[in-house]
This record gives C-alpha cells, structure tokens and sequence, in this order.
C-alpha cells in the first residue's frame, strides 16, 4: 500500500468548525465563553459526575488533582510502573514522592495484589491508569483506599467511555482526570479535565486553576494558583466531539472487532484480553509479540511496519528504567512492567480506516511473524 497509514488522527467531521467560527465571530476565545461550561459539563454529565474542571492538558489535570488534595512534600503517591510520565511528573510537582507499583500481567493495569505492599504512614494517594482503555480493578483498588484513608485519583486519559460494571471510569474516586490531546478518543487539541462529585473540592481546583485567585473579589489571591485554564476555542472542539462520542466509540469499537479476527489466532501476536464487568475502549489497538512463538524484537517489527507504511509506537517504557525514576520503585520486583513493555506495540486506529486497511496491516504482521517463528 502506497499510502501512508498514520497511527491516528482526529476526526472533525461534526460541528467543530462551526462552534470554532462562533468563537472567532463573538470574539470569545480565551477561557471565557459558552463551550467552556457547556463542555465541562457535558463531559460531567457524560461520566455521570457532579463537576467538571476543564484543564489546559492532562498533565496538569493530574497536578491540580493533587494539589487540590493537599498532597505535598513528605507524602507517598502509588502509580503503577508502566505510564505515561505524565502521572509520575505530576507527584513530582507537587513534592511528593511517587511510588512505583508493578502490573498484572493479564490486564497491563496496576497489580492490586501488590499495592498495600507500597503502603506506609506516609501514603495519602493511589492513581490507578486505566492503561490503553482498560478498566482497573476499581472494586479492589476502592476497597484498598477505604481500608488506609487514602485518596483515588483515576488516570482516564486513554479510556473515555470505558466501563466498569456498567459505570463509566472516572466517578470511582476522588477526582478523575482525563485527557483531550489531538489523538485521544476526543479531542480538544490540547485539553485535560478533572471530574469530581465533591462541591469543595470543584471549588478548590477552579480556584487553583485561576491563579489562586478570589472569585468574588478579581485580581485577589487567596493562595498561589496556577494558570490551567482551558480556552473556549478548545471547549468548543470539544463540546463537537463530545456531541458524538458515542458513534466515535462504536466505530473504534469495529475497528478493534476487525483487528480481534484477524489477529487472535495469529501465532506470534497476543492481543488485549477482555474481562468480565470490564468494557474496555479502543485507544490505540494493543497486541504483545509473544517471544514463545516469535523471534522478532519490538522495535525491530516497528521498523520493519514503517517499511510497509504501516505507523506503531512501542508500549510505554517502565518508568524504573529511566534514570529520573528508577528510585521511586519501592522494591526490585517490577519485571512484569518491564517484560509486558518489551513486547507492546500499538498499531494505528482512525475512525475512517476501512477494512482494507486493517485486513493490510493485519497480513504485513502476520508475513513477518511467519518470517520470524521459532
């Protein structure tokens, strides 16, 4: 195939570029407006949450989260070993000191088992990920919380939609916080939000986000705040997208069916388990190259798809491997992160790929696990 085959893309197709062009008209197109409160709470309502606090980006929803907790320096976060830095950056912000749990093998989610083996006197908080749109053990992972007095705060970043027996992610914890990065499932461009059920804890983080500043008295500051706010231009991106989420999700849901038939049997290749109470959402379409049946490296099957036009990208790599990091893992036992990271690859998922497309990518994987079978 002549044509090159990205990773992903974002489609804006629906009323983006009107409510864009309304900002532009009516001039409103910093962080006041109309999208911004009618997305916050859209999304809210969505995730069945009270609040929404959009952000400027998932990161700093993440650190706002925390801040907003009060956790600082001398407290213990626990977040699991295979993420995106961005949750471990965000503890770090706040002074606190991240520490690094493995995986299950089976669902690539913080294992439960081990995490009350991280817990101290100085732990205040868990961040469960939901990694590549797969729920965490959250009746687990709750009672944990409930059993130490610790705070949840739920990195959604790759799973908007996804369930939980039957209740979407994001109303588990304390706070939520998602991203809406141009090749998340929607996207503001760039674009975090927090969620929450807790009236004290929306109105604090819309006070940190603004500066830290009085909402009744302008230009008064009652802390020190940061400047996190979203624009309405993103808002109203995202307000569009949100509009179609649900036909968004179930396109991406077909194109994982597709990728599912053509790959489960495939000697050499593991794809994502499913789980019972657990509706998963297609990210990115995630499979292992399994080393039992397939000699093949990682990278060097990334490679070897970029030759056929074919974009991946590797699993995120362990955090305890990055020398910034490496001294957060509170003990050595982190080879499941560090296995399941050597064999992941995600391959590109876009709401109007055909079944062409995938029955191609599908077939240039299975030509070149046949090439490399042991």
């Amino acid at each position: 195939m002549s044509e090159f085959i990205p990773i992903a893309s974002s489609d804006l197709t629906g009323n983006e570029l009107k409510y864009v062009q309304e900002c532009i008209e009516t001039n409103w197109i910093s962080s006041k407006g109309r999208f911004v409160k009618e997305f916050e709470e859209g999304f809210a309502k969505y995730c069945n949450s009270k609040y929404g606090i959009a952000t400027s980006n998932g990161t700093t929803a993440l650190h706002l989260a925390l801040e907003s907790l009060g956790i600082g320096e001398g407290d213990e976060v626990i977040i699991p070993n295979l993420t995106f830095a961005a949750t471990i950056n965000a503890v770090l912000y706040t002074g606190a000191i991240p520490v690094l749990v493995d995986i299950d093998e089976n669902s690539w989610n913080i294992n439960v088992k081990k995490i009350e083996e991280g817990i101290n006197n100085r732990t205040r908080a868990i961040i469960p990920v939901h990694l590549y749109g797969q729920p965490c053990d959250m009746d687990r992972l709750v009672e944990i919380a409930n059993k130490y007095n610790l705070y949840i705060i739920e990195d959604c970043a790759e799973a908007h939609g996804a369930e939980y027996k039957g209740q979407k992610v994001g109303g588990f914890g304390d706070i939520a916080c998602f991203s809406f990065y141009g090749n998340k499932i929607i996207t503001t461009g760039e674009g975090g939000i927090c969620l929450t059920n807790d009236k004290r804890l929306n109105e604090k983080m819309r006070i940190l986000r603004d500066h830290g500043m009085n909402p009744k008295k302008r230009y008064w500051h009652k802390e020190i705040g940061y400047n996190y706010r979203m624009t309405n231009l993103q808002a109203a991106i995202g307000l569009a997208q949100l509009e179609r989420i649900d036909e968004l999700l179930i396109k991406r849901r077909e194109i994982a069916r597709k990728y599912d038939a053509n790959l489960k049997e495939m000697k050499g290749i593991i794809t994502q388990k499913s789980f019972k109470n657990r509706d998963k959402v297609c990210w990115l379409y995630s499979i292992l190259i399994d080393p039992n049946n397939c000699s093949i490296s990682r990278d060097r099957l990334i490679k070897e798809l970029l030759n056929y036009n074919i974009d991946s990208r590797p699993f995120f790599y362990p955090l305890n491997k990055m020398d910034i990091y490496k001294k957060y893992g509170f003990d050595n036992n982190l080879e499941i992160s560090e296995q399941i990271s050597l064999q992941g690859i995600n391959l590109p998922v876009l709401v109007e790929m055909n079944e062409e497309k995938i029955n191609y990518i599908s077939n240039i994987i299975n030509k070149i696990c046949c090439e490399n079978l042991i």
